[in-house]
């Protein structure tokens, strides 16, 4: 059974990058495929001796109408029994702004200014951002740090057929996580950066690792969050969704957070899952 990758999101938010990024990891990449078309690409991959099996479909502009189309496209590919997700991508009005400025380039809907039209792009694209699978906000993330993202979640895996789950540690200091479907605060547990011997080190050195963990309030809440996900997991697959993000936060996110983001994925690996996960704030 073939895999779909449906790459949407505002224009200047980093498509083009994902689409020449997710081509080198393997997937047949198609840009602005008419909505009408994705049914036959689809028939095309069913048919016996098809040799792609993961296809890459990059919604761009195009107008309400082709927007509308690609959201029952989408849904008609999923009711085929195919591994269909979305990917959005978007960023803050300011980084847009400042993006197609630095390049001067035009906005594809630019008519009154370039702010009317990343507005009039956001209020456009509402419907793929409601149904996405993974959220990446690209305000702050740069050409290098969204190919290693795209790695984590789209790379070669072992199985294409389980649902994903990815794991984040963040520092609520500096934003929650957009895509995040379930947020955990660890802001409660005694924290290393104020021990003079850990402050410079991070939750992947063992030392910052044994510290949290010796807490028993952290073991506590780590197994309470490790039974929560366990039981959420299974139920999020039977809807179908195809991808969960969890992310845990401390101040920071250099200590508390890495630990038990590293801690509750060899648990979930215990459980027969197989988490991604991402360290969004330790080298800040």
């Amino acid at each position: 059974m073939a895999e779909y990758l449906i790459v949407a999101g505002l224009s200047g938010a980093g498509r083009s990058t994902a689409a020449a990024a997710l081509e080198d990891f393997g997937w047949f990449v198609i840009d602005n495929l008419p909505p009408a078309l994705v049914g036959k690409v689809a028939e095309l991959a069913a048919r016996p001796g098809s040799e792609l099996d993961r296809f890459c479909f990059v919604v761009g502009r195009g107008g309400f109408e082709s927007v509308a189309e690609i959201v029952p496209a989408i849904k008609d590919l999923r009711a085929s029994g195919a591994r269909v997700r979305v990917l959005y991508l978007q960023a803050s009005d300011e980084v847009l702004v400042r993006r197609f400025s630095g390049t001067r380039r035009r906005h594809p809907l630019e008519a009154a200014g370039v702010l009317e039209a990343i507005r009039s792009e956001r209020q456009l694209l509402e419907p793929l951002l409601e149904g996405a699978d993974v959220v990446i906000d690209t305000s702050e993330t740069n050409v290098h740090e969204l190919r290693a993202r795209l790695v984590e979640l789209f790379g070669e895996r072992e199985s294409t057929e389980a649902m994903e789950t990815a794991i984040v540690s963040f520092g609520f200091k500096n934003g929650l996580p957009l895509e995040a479907d379930l947020v955990f605060d660890a802001r409660f547990l005694p924290n290393p950066h104020w021990i003079d011997a850990l402050r410079a080190h991070s939750g992947l050195d063992q030392d910052v690792h044994d510290y949290v963990v010796s807490s028993p309030e952290a073991v506590e809440f780590l197994g309470r969050i490790a039974d929560l996900v366990t039981f959420l997991l299974p139920y999020y697959c039977r809807e179908g969704k195809s991808y969960v993000s969890i992310a845990i936060g401390c101040t920071g996110g250099r200590h508390r957070s890495v630990v038990l983001a590293e801690e509750l994925a060899t648990r979930l690996r215990a459980d027969g899952f197989d988490p991604t996960v991402h360290h969004r704030d330790v080298n800040r």
